[in-house]
C-alpha cells in the first residue's frame, strides 16, 4: 500500500506545474485526495480536496482562480495543476487521503500520505 507524489521541479514564476499522485496496491477511487504543501520554515497546510467521485473540489483560497485538481480513477491517479505560479507557490507538496471532501477538508483523518515532492518557483 503505497502513495507516491510526484512531478515536481523548477518553475518559472508566471509558468505551470502539474503534480501527479499514484496509488499502489488499494483502489483510490473510494477515498477522497488532498494536496498539501509546506514552505520552508511554515507549517505544513491544505491546498485542495476532491472527492472520490471527482464532482466535489476545495481549495485554499491562495491557489483558488488559477488551480485544477483532477483524477483518474482508472490509472489510481490524481493530480493538482497550479497556473500563474508565484515564489509563494514555493513548497514540498505532499498528497493524502482522507474518506470524503468537505468544507472541513484541511482537518484530520488523513489515512495515507505520500512522500513529497519539491515545488520550487524562480522569480
Amino acid at each position: 500500500v503505497q502513495l507516491q507524489a510526484f512531478g515536481g521541479g523548477l518553475v518559472q514564476a508566471g509558468g505551470s506545474l502539474r503534480l501527479s499522485c499514484a496509488a499502489s496496491g488499494f483502489p483510490l477511487a473510494e477515498v477522497a485526495v488532498g494536496w498539501f504543501r509546506q514552505a520552508p520554515g511554515k507549517t505544513r497546510g491544505a491546498v485542495s480536496c476532491i472527492s472520490a467521485s471527482g464532482r466535489k473540489t476545495h481549495y485554499v483560497d491562495s491557489v483558488k482562480g488559477r488551480s485544477t485538481i483532477s483524477r483518474d480513477n482508472v490509472n489510481n491517479t490524481a493530480f493538482l495543476q497550479i497556473d500563474s505560479v508565484k515564489p509563494e507557490d514555493t513548497a514540498v507538496y505532499y498528497c493524502a487521503t482522507r474518506p470524503g471532501c468537505s468544507a472541513n477538508y484541511f482537518a484530520p483523518p488523513y489515512t495515507k500520505w505520500g512522500q513529497g515532492t519539491l515545488v520550487t518557483v524562480s522569480s
